[in-house]
């Protein structure tokens, strides 16, 4: 299986990456500085310089862009369409690293978890971008994509523990009552939905279990 990991040098990118190699696929990393993940074949580009032809022949595109600067957040939505642009109509899965703010908390789903009032101040702009970014992808069905939330507690220097729970549109927690997951157990579990899941234009969801 081919696979393509977008801003294959970030924390996310690198693992995706590490876990992909260990499954035995062919791992193309893309980043617009000098490789820094173990992928062997790489492309120094930046994300709104991609074209069809770099993506063509792919199984799987992973979108693992971020921002984090209030400058850069509109960039989430505008590198999602750019990568929905370049592999419309084709049979390419895109699956994309989300964010758990976007996750609702009521079976009614008219609450968020950015909309609670225990969520912080300081990350509220970046919630915001990402569910924009999530709501406008959510329109595309020329695009055979996939988002991953993570639990609401990402951890990026955690251990792996190859233990997870999925869910679904929904703010999931384990049986401690916890919302947690670890940059390393996303990652292995991003891979075994390229791998084993079919999730098509679906937004899951991911905690430790």
């Amino acid at each position: 299986m081919k696979v393509a990991v977008i801003c294959s040098n970030g924390k996310v990118g690198k693992l995706v990456v590490a876990e992909a190699l260990a499954a035995g696929m062919d791992v193309t990393g893309f980043a617009r500085e000098e490789n820094k993940s173990a992928a062997k074949n790489f492309v120094q580009k930046d994300i709104f310089a991609l074209t069809k032809n770099d993506l063509a022949g792919f199984d799987a595109v992973v979108d693992a862009f971020g921002a984090w600067v209030e400058a850069e957040l509109p960039n989430h939505g505008k590198s999602l369409s750019h990568l929905c642009d370049l592999l419309s109509g084709t049979e390419t899965r895109l699956v994309v690293v989300g964010g758990a703010g976007s996750l609702y908390v009521n079976k009614e789903h008219t609450m968020t978890v950015s909309e609670t009032p225990d969520f912080p101040d300081i990350f509220k702009p970046l919630a915001c971008a990402m569910a924009a970014a999530l709501a406008d992808l959510r329109k595309r069905n020329d695009v055979k994509w996939t988002y991953i939330s993570p639990a609401g507690d990402f951890q990026a220097d955690a251990p792996k523990t190859g233990k997870w729970i999925w869910g679904g549109e929904e703010l999931t927690l384990n049986s401690k009552g916890e919302s947690i997951i670890s940059y390393a157990d996303y990652a292995a579990a991003l891979i075994e939905e390229i791998t084993k899941g079919n999730n098509i234009q679906k937004r899951i969801s991911l905690v430790r279990e």
